[in-house]
């Protein structure tokens, strides 16, 4: 009888069956994950979902810190340890793309029934392309538009709430006509901080005025800046609005003491909270009517790192997450980078109205880059808004010498 006991264990050793339980799953697959989402964000849920499916995948999901994202990881990359799967910022993508840290997933792409290029806004889907290739997936997307108080604010300053600025002029008027210093309320409530929120806002008036990073200095793009020092010059906006990011500044018109805010559709339940006033979302104020219209393109994508042992069981992880897309706003509040995904109302009419101008936003986002240099090209913008807004040098002069700084970036 013992002979025969240790002659079935024999049997299911050689037949790869774990023979400290046969319920175990001896050829899970393990993929690690890092990402910057918490628990009440998409990819430490999404990981959940996923390995409750028990599909012979698990992930082990690790949460970083934003600052440490492109060292750490680079890091990783460098001495083998990178995770199989990341999500990184967009602007940063191209920057491990083009050092091969990142797997070309093409080939993956055009085969799955789950990622479609044609289902994606362009703007997103522009910053996982790298040399015609894709690299990656898009993770979720945002943008900017102008938020506005248009009961107690518009309406008691003679402006009609059903017309908000809509060319650059209009913006800077009306501004001056809510700007209320007795009440402590600015027209304006924005971010020129010198980080990459800075370089967020403004690129979109580069680019609406005829410019781009590789022409920052373009004739629109410096009126871009002009209106921006008129808007600080004229105490418009509240002088933090160099120190403060978009969350803070989107706080002050919350809280009543600015009309007008440039930010995101993040702030949507925050300001259905928050706000105690009738607000409305418009699309970003163009130089003139007719112009062609940007914003930025902000969020995060999926990337498979080139050394990962499980490519093919981490792609069918990106298929997973993808495939719950339409999941995105509903349960997080971020917007799907999908333009083939139809959002259902919320059932609160402020929020359901601003969220069809921010999908309209969308079609007009562009990604920062895709350049593998961003942050030094983004370091360039930023020095340029702060020395024109504080005065140590004037619009043109600092976007020029911007672009001397990115000209040598680009070699």
């Amino acid at each position: 009888m013992a002979i025969r006991k240790y002659a079935i264990l024999g049997a299911l050793a050689l037949a790869g069956i774990s023979l400290t339980g046969l319920s175990a799953r001896a050829e899970d697959v393990t993929l690690t994950l890092w990402s910057l989402d918490r628990d009440i964000q998409p990819a430490p849920n999404l990981v959940k979902e996923f390995n409750a499916q028990n599909n012979g995948i698990k992930i082990e999901y690790r949460l970083i810190q934003f600052d440490d994202v492109v060292t750490e990881a680079m890091r990783a990359y460098a001495t083998g340890q990178a995770p199989d799967i990341i999500a990184v910022d967009n602007p940063e993508h191209a920057l491990f793309s083009s050092r091969g840290a990142f797997l070309d997933l093409t080939d993956m792409i055009s085969k799955s029934t789950v990622i479609k290029p044609a289902n994606y806004f362009p703007g997103p889907l522009k910053s996982v392309e790298w040399d015609g290739k894709y690299f990656g997936v898009p993770k979720a997307t945002n943008t900017i538009a102008l938020y506005y108080n248009n009961k107690d604010m518009f309406k008691a300053k003679g402006l009609d709430p059903n017309k908000p600025p809509q060319t650059w002029d209009e913006l800077v008027e009306d501004a001056r006509k809510l700007t209320d210093p007795a009440k402590n309320v600015y027209g304006l409530a924005f971010s020129a901080k010198a980080n990459e929120e800075g370089t967020f806002q403004f690129l979109p008036w580069a680019q609406m005025g005829g410019g781009s990073y590789e022409n920052i200095n373009a004739e629109g793009a410096v009126k871009a800046l002009e209106v921006w020092k008129t808007i600080m010059d004229e105490k418009l906006a509240s002088p933090d609005t160099l120190t403060r990011g978009q969350w803070d500044s989107t706080g002050t018109f919350n809280s009543g003491n600015a009309a007008m805010a440039i930010s995101g559709p993040w702030e949507l339940d925050r300001m259905s909270q928050e706000a105690k006033f009738d607000w409305g979302v418009t699309l970003l104020p163009v130089p003139k009517e007719g112009a062609e219209r940007s914003s930025a393109m902000g969020d995060f994508n999926w990337a498979i790192f080139s050394t990962s042992k499980h490519p093919a069981e981490a792609f069918k992880a990106l298929e997973y997450f993808a495939s719950q897309d339409d999941k995105m706003f509903k349960n997080f509040g971020q917007l799907p980078a999908r333009s083939d995904i139809s959002i259902p109302e919320t059932g609160q009419p402020l929020k359901d109205a601003a969220l069809k101008v921010f999908l309209e936003q969308l079609k007009y986002a562009k990604p920062r880059g895709p350049h593998p240099q961003w942050p030094k090209i983004s370091k360039a913008i930023q020095d340029a808004i702060q020395a024109a807004l504080t005065g140590q040098m004037s619009p043109k002069d600092a976007l020029d010498q911007a672009a001397d700084k990115i000209k040598a970036v680009l070699g």
